[in-house]
């Protein structure tokens, strides 16, 4: 957490004072209470407005964290076979706009996610408000056999974004969230516009970036073997050789930690 808290940076308090105060007079509040939560990201401040708006701050250094992400995942994708296909943004307010359309579109096509309420700019920084889930617990944090239970529905729920014409881009174990016995996605970070969509080699690399992502999430908490058959209820084979191909990209960022051999070994019996 220490090194995320570094790479993040830290957003002075008056400016978050005057993001709390933005919001406040969005949403017609003269005074609130503001507590700040330790979310596992790199690429915003968050906070809770008043127990009911969840503030997703973005500074330009995250901003410029954001822009070293996209083309080391673009790199991976070159290495992978296919070219780039993460476009960074070029501001903070822009990956606020971007997060809030994809937020839209998801929940759209019938995938739960937190209501996306608006996005502004304060003082250059790009503000997301959302509706805040009271009582959320992150997947990772769930019993393994109740994550084991889930991951059907997960893989589900990730082919319906992928169905829609979308992509998650940032699928992690922290970005799925346990509220009332339903799977919230948050934190999507990549968003395939309509006119892109046409264009079939990005849209299998995004979903297939997608999946290698999502069984590298669910392998420590569930098994190889368990997020492998989770996943072929809603994936072909030709789409789980194609995930094969990223996991030795996803394996060196820093926010996964999984057993790439297991994966690869469980998808060619699968796939055989």
């Amino acid at each position: 957490m220490g090194v995320r808290r570094l790479v993040r940076g830290n957003v002075a308090w008056d400016r978050l004072e005057a993001v709390a105060r933005a919001v406040l007079e969005r949403t017609d509040r003269e005074v609130g209470h503001v507590r700040f939560i330790e979310a596992d990201n790199w690429l915003s401040t968050p906070f809770v407005l008043d127990g009911a708006f969840f503030v997703k701050v973005i500074s330009r250094q995250n901003s410029v964290v954001h822009a070293v992400l996209t083309t080391s995942r673009n790199l991976g994708a070159v290495t992978a076979g296919t070219e780039g296909f993460f476009e960074h943004v070029a501001s903070p307010y822009e990956m606020a706009r971007r997060e809030f359309e994809a937020t839209r579109r998801m929940r759209a096509a019938g995938v739960a996610a937190p209501e996306p309420l608006g996005v502004l700019e304060v003082d250059g920084l790009g503000v997301l408000v959302s509706e805040y889930l009271d009582g959320f617990q992150p997947l990772d944090e769930a019993p393994a056999e109740r994550i084991a239970d889930l991951a059907p529905t997960l893989f589900d729920r990730l082919a319906t974004v992928h169905d829609a014409g979308l992509a998650h881009g940032d699928l992690r174990a922290e970005n799925v969230l346990l509220v009332d016995d339903e799977l919230y996605f948050i934190d999507a970070t990549s968003l395939q516009e309509p006119d892109e969509a046409d264009h079939a080699d990005a849209a299998t690399a995004t979903r297939q970036y997608d999946l290698a992502c999502a069984l590298a999430a669910l392998e420590p908490l569930v098994g190889a073997q368990t997020a492998v058959d989770a996943a072929a209820g809603s994936y072909p084979a030709v789409d789980l050789l194609g995930a094969r191909e990223y996991l030795g990209f996803v394996d060196v960022r820093p926010d996964h930690d999984f057993d790439g051999p297991a994966l690869r070994g469980e998808i060619d019996h699968r796939a055989a």
